[in-house]
């Protein structure tokens, strides 16, 4: 077992200056998260209207509708750059091309600014510039992944990612508290604003890192051939292919996320300052749970682990879809964090081991589709179910649906399930 002391990883300058730079930007786009729901929400608000097919008369409520589009707008870009922003990271030098994406993200949110404080804020201009700036997370998310490697030592790795996990959970918390307290006081063009500001950060962050990578892959062409290179990589490989699945199916099923602004508002009737303190629950349960994991040693069973953390997540989900008291809601949304949050650990160590750097970027961007669009097409999903049977039914079904996936992924990869750290 590789013995990993604690938070070792942040005695590298290079790793310093990175987290520290991840964890700003992270803020930043939590806040534009939680502003972009409740924007859209806010503009849909009681524009509710009937489908009619034949005899049959559906009710369908625009804000779910337009909540669940916005998880449509976010992973279309995905799917169509995600595998070319993994060839990039392999045949380019990953540092720069995360300075080029943050530059191009703090473009479009800057965008998003623009058209809110003018009023121009209408559904499409929206939906647009949020695809446009998950276009460059495509390129960004599997640069940063495959960088981290290359900041620390091996022996470090589990840390560091464990510590990067913890950067995003502290972020998700600040960020939609401080997204609350400026929504109920100004309009979401001040979120967008800031936003724009926090991914010039870790620009500048990246620029001050001494780290002077190659490509990693610089002999592979640019073509079909590199990309079927790491998705064969990464199907073949039984281990990491069975936890992007159970990854994309839970995340699928139980993303309640983009439902909180109807929970928080029609269901525990606690307003926009409730909804920004009920979407800190998630981030606060993974953040302690993040902390514990920092501060230990590395899990040894880590495929039992992994199962019974996502079997926990979408029990949690489950019982979150059926409450109607604030306090139970907030701990039930906490746990599924502290869940997910050791579970996202486990799998983020497993793959960058198991992985060669040289295919890294291609494998990210693989890993990518599935870990971005299970939540965002599973943000679609609940809006369709919710807009027809409504938010509880969307969200208890979600979770009752990835505890069956889980036993099945369970039984389908018996590899991952037996996969302990050596």
């Amino acid at each position: 077992m590789i013995k990993t002391s604690r938070l070792t990883a942040l005695q590298h300058r290079d790793f310093r200056l990175f987290w520290a730079g991840q964890t700003v930007s992270v803020i930043g786009s939590q806040m534009q998260l939680v502003a972009v729901d409740w924007h859209v929400y806010q503009l849909l608000r009681g524009q509710d209207f009937t489908l009619v097919l034949g005899d049959w008369h559906i009710n369908l409520g625009a804000s779910a509708l337009g909540l669940g589009g916005l998880g449509l707008a976010r992973i279309l870009p995905i799917i169509a750059f995600a595998l070319l922003g993994g060839i990039m990271a392999d045949l380019r030098d990953r540092r720069q091309l995360m300075m080029l994406a943050e530059v191009a993200a703090a473009v479009f949110a800057l965008g998003l600014a623009v058209i809110t404080f003018t009023g121009y804020d209408n559904i499409l201009a929206i939906y647009l510039l949020t695809a446009a700036g998950a276009a460059t997370t495509a390129f960004e998310n599997p640069a940063r992944q495959s960088l981290v490697p290359n900041l620390v030592p091996r022996e470090d790795l589990s840390n560091a990612v464990s510590l990067n996990t913890l950067s995003w959970q502290l972020a998700t918390i600040f960020g939609p508290m401080v997204a609350g307290v400026l929504l109920s006081r100004f309009n979401a063009s001040t979120v967008y604003s800031l936003n724009a500001v926090s991914f010039l950060v870790i620009a500048g962050a990246l620029l001050l890192m001494r780290y002077r990578g190659k490509a990693a892959a610089a002999n592979t062409g640019l073509g079909w051939g590199a990309l079927l290179e790491g998705f064969r990589f990464t199907y073949h490989n039984r281990i990491i292919w069975g936890t992007m699945l159970l990854d994309f199916l839970a995340t699928f099923f139980s993303s309640a996320r983009t439902m909180l602004p109807i929970v928080a508002s029609d269901i525990l009737g606690v307003g926009v300052q409730g909804y920004a303190l009920l979407v800190t629950a998630q981030p606060l349960g993974a953040m302690l749970a993040g902390i514990v994991l920092s501060l230990r040693k590395e899990i040894v069973r880590q495929g039992q682990v992994l199962l019974a953390c996502v079997a926990l997540y979408g029990l949690a989900t489950a019982l979150f879809g059926l409450s109607i008291w604030f306090w139970l809601s907030y701990l039930l949304f906490a746990v599924t964090g502290a869940a997910d949050t050791v579970s996202t650990v486990i799998r983020g160590t497993l793959r960058q081991v198991l992985t060669p750097d040289h295919l890294r970027g291609r494998m990210m961007g693989v890993n990518m589709m599935f870990f971005m669009g299970g939540p965002q097409l599973g943000e679609l999903e609940a809006g369709l179910v919710a807009s027809v049977g409504g938010v509880g039914l969307a969200i208890v079904s979600g979770g009752l649906a990835t505890l069956l996936l889980t036993g099945w992924i369970a039984w389908k990869y018996p590899r991952l399930r037996r996969y302990t750290a050596t």
